[in-house]
């Protein structure tokens, strides 16, 4: 009985890596798609150049695919690269959206000048405390 509850479980185990890899592939796909047409765009464009929201907007999508591939290699999500993106994001948005985002309401720009500042923290103190952690999950190993 143990024999077949141990196979089941490797089975089970080895489905789960299945739909991890396609679904990382499918994503990393995805991402690296929309790059490109977003770069397709960008260069078709009459202006000649690549604006700084798009050049923001080619980041974020290279923050999304380094995220993709650190977790194809170790398994393990940076989240910090997920706070990265949302600076990113916010970034790009104050660079676009500015004059309307002042124009509302100037207590706007300071929530999102302090999201970025929360952000950073956030990103600081995940990568202050990475190490520390991750040498302790060592011993479990």
């Amino acid at each position: 009985m143990q024999k077949i509850k141990f196979k089941i479980e490797q089975f089970g185990d080895f489905l789960i890596e299945i739909f991890h890899i396609v679904g990382l592939f499918v994503v990393g796909a995805t991402i690296a798609w929309s790059a490109v047409h977003e770069y397709l765009v960008i260069m078709s464009q009459e202006s000649g150049f690549a604006s700084l929201k798009d050049i923001l907007l080619m980041f974020i999508y290279l923050e999304l695919g380094a995220m993709i591939g650190i977790y194809f290699k170790t398994h393990q999500l940076p989240v910090v690269f997920l706070i990265f993106i949302a600076i990113t994001a916010i970034t790009r948005f104050l660079v676009i959206d500015m004059k309307s985002l002042v124009a509302d309401d100037s207590f706007n720009l300071i929530i999102m000048v302090a999201s970025i500042l929360i952000l950073t923290i956030a990103a600081g103190v995940l990568r202050f405390t990475e190490k520390k952690y991750d040498n302790a999950n060592e011993c479990f190993k």
